[in-house]
């Protein structure tokens, strides 16, 4: 009896054949049988010869990727001039970027807060009201925590969060960062808490950094208040941070909410936290040397400036949350006495 193998038809490497009665046999070198690199597409022929599933098709048609060369340079060499062409049209030391607040923008938070900067700040806040917190480790700090809760900050930057080259997750410089602006967003919270109210307790405030592109701490400060609003908790007041920068030179002027390029320029740096109802000063952070005193109380008066500016953007955003929560829960209410 003849092998099975022998009973099967046998195609050539890289060859194919048509089916007898093939309609197109011109495509197929003329006649049916031996085929040429051109295939058929009658339907008895495709469904005979053989189909390679692990080759990728490539598109039907292509263009050189010289034609997008000049294209792309001139967009880069734009980007670049831009960013380079700062300094010779400074910005107006009084203008503040427009920012944009959103509260309540999280289901399964307490509380939670969106704040974006004209340029590409993008941070998002959630918080979450007391909870139990744990035994403190020594008795100083358990009879603190009997008159006071305490506020626990946790700062988290995306990976794609900044331009250029990503900073590897989870590495030293990278959790030094994030525990430094956890560390100062509290110092800048707590004022505005009203802690003892909450003994034995603990208010969580997590930060989210989506998008770099300057005055970050001043924007989580604001996020990170207006999600503690949202979330309940008895406060003082809202927190409002903003954050300024000078160049270099001595002479220049202070920009009020730096972009990016302009805080890395930048030979000095202050952010403040404010609480306008208050007029008190919540946090202040500088960094830099080459200015005297009289600067430094320069630039804490724009700031302070700066925040009473922004605090109707905030308090509005909250009254916004606020009215779209009593919508909610009345159109909660209605639909069930409809349906009893």
């Amino acid at each position: 009896m003849p092998s099975p193998s022998f009973l099967l038809p046998t195609f050539p490497p890289n060859k194919r054949y048509a089916p007898e009665g093939c309609r197109f046999p011109s495509a197929l070198g003329g006649r049916s049988g031996l085929g040429s690199s051109s295939s058929c597409c009658c339907p008895r022929c495709l469904a005979v010869m053989p189909v390679d599933h692990r080759r990728l098709c490539g598109p039907e048609e292509s263009r050189a990727p010289a034609l997008w060369a000049a294209v792309c340079g001139a967009a880069v060499a734009a980007e670049e001039g831009e960013e380079e062409g700062g300094d010779e049209s400074p910005r107006d030391p009084w203008a503040l970027r427009p920012l944009f607040a959103r509260a309540a923008v999280l289901s399964q938070a307490d509380g939670s807060a969106y704040v974006e900067l004209s340029g590409g700040t993008k941070i998002l806040c959630a918080a979450w009201g007391p909870r139990e917190a744990p035994e403190p480790p020594t008795a100083a700090a358990a009879a603190a925590a009997l008159r006071m809760g305490r506020l626990q900050c946790d700062f988290r930057r995306a990976p794609f969060a900044g331009r250029g080259a990503r900073r590897r997750p989870g590495s030293t410089v990278e959790r030094d960062a994030e525990r430094d602006f956890a560390a100062a967003l509290r110092a800048a919270l707590e004022p505005a808490l009203q802690l003892e109210r909450y003994p034995r307790t603990r208010l969580l405030v997590s930060v989210l950094l989506l998008q770099d592109e300057g005055s970050v701490l001043a924007a989580a400060i604001s996020a990170g208040a207006l999600a503690l609003a949202d979330s309940g908790v008895q406060m003082y007041d809202l927190a409002v941070g903003c954050a300024l920068c000078r160049g270099p030179d001595p002479s220049a002027s202070w920009v009020l909410q730096p972009e990016e390029a302009e805080e890395r320029r930048a030979a000095v740096r202050l952010t403040v936290a404010l609480l306008p109802a208050l007029n008190q000063v919540s946090a202040v952070q500088g960094t830099g040397s080459g200015s005297t005193p009289e600067d430094w109380a320069e630039a804490l008066c724009f700031g302070l400036d700066a925040c009473y500016r922004l605090y109707p953007v905030l308090r509005q955003s909250l009254l916004q949350a606020t009215g779209r929560r009593r919508g909610r829960r009345r159109r909660r209410r209605a639909t069930a006495a409809s349906t009893a």
